[in-house]
Formats: structure tokens, sequence, C-alpha cells
């Protein structure tokens, strides 16, 4: 499984709950060790610099990403929203998040883990709340279980990414049906 953290579901409440790869199989987990939590908050842009996590700390990103994809799901399939995932993720949301700085090479934000969480789970509430839930959608690939923001035209995708996604469906596709084709003599 590919070690890189990917962000293809167009919000970062999203990719953090995508962080949790595969969920129905083989189920990869992203946090495995607490550099790997903080490499995750810098290359989502939720801060500029962080302090180094401690186990605690992946174990609490952890349980606010488990109530994230639950009331994300919940959310997408029209369900009422779980008092557990809501008490989690309500509880993070309502730390301080770190406070941006200008400085001479511009906008720049220092983080504890703490804080960057609590930014994580502030996007998701807004996420939760706002006016793009109808434009949720799971991936089609059935080991996927991204869920990611479909602003296509007609809302037509099907994938959370086609790198990540698309490509292994689609050629599994064109390999099938080639398989499957009548053979075909020249003469």
């Amino acid at each position: 499984m590919n070690l890189d953290h990917v962000f293809v579901c167009g919000h970062p409440a999203l990719d953090f709950a995508a962080t949790l790869r595969a969920r129905r199989s083989v189920r990869f987990e992203m946090f495995a060790a607490p550099e790997r939590l903080d490499a995750w908050y810098l290359e989502s842009g939720i801060a500029d610099s962080v302090t180094p996590a401690r186990p605690a700390d992946v174990e609490r990103a952890r349980a606010v990403r488990e109530a994230v994809y639950e009331l994300i799901t919940a959310r997408r399939l029209g369900e009422a929203f779980g008092d557990r995932a809501l008490d989690v993720l309500n509880g993070a949301a309502r730390k301080p998040t770190a406070a941006p700085q200008l400085t001479n090479a511009g906008r720049r934000t220092d983080a504890s883990s703490e804080e960057a969480l609590s930014a994580v789970a502030r996007q998701a509430v807004e996420l939760l709340s706002g006016q793009d839930v109808p434009l949720l959608k799971e991936c089609g690939n059935p080991e996927c279980t991204r869920v990611y923001i479909d602003r296509s035209r007609g809302m037509r995708r099907q994938w959370c990414g086609m790198e990540s996604c698309g490509n292994k469906i689609k050629a599994a596709a064109y390999r099938a049906r080639k398989k499957s084709a009548p053979a075909t003599t020249s003469r």
C-alpha cells in the first residue's frame, strides 16, 4: 500500500477521514506513528509547523477520524448522527485552534497537535452542516471507502481520484472486455 498521504476528496475533513484506507477489506492505517500524523497536518496545509505528536495524540486523532467518518456516512445516507460520534467531534472542535500569524514571508500557522486536530474537527463541523452535503459521494471502487465532494458537471464523477482508483477500475474493465470478446481471425 502506498504510504503517501492523498488529498483527492475535495475537503480536508474528508481527506482526514480517508486516512484509514480500505475499511471494508485490508484496513490500512495511515497514522501508524506520530510522525505520520504530523506529516498529514503539514501536507494538508492545516499547519505550517506542528509540535511533534505523541502516541496519545495519534489515538485522539484516530478517535476523531472515526467519528468524522461515521458522521459523514450518516449524513451521506440521510441517517441520524450517533451521539458518541457527535460528542467526540464536538469535543475536539471546542479545543483552541492555532492562530495564523502574518510574517515578512506571508501567513504562517504554527500549531500543537491538539490545535491542528481542532482545526480539522471544525472543518468537519462546517462541512457536515453546510451546502456541500448533497455533493458527498463514496468512491465507486468497491475496495475504496473514500468519500469525496462531487463538483463535476452533472454530478457524474465516480471515483475519488482517477490516479488512485479510476484508472485501476477502468483498466480492469478493459481487460475483462478483451478477455470475453470473441476472438477474431484474420485471413
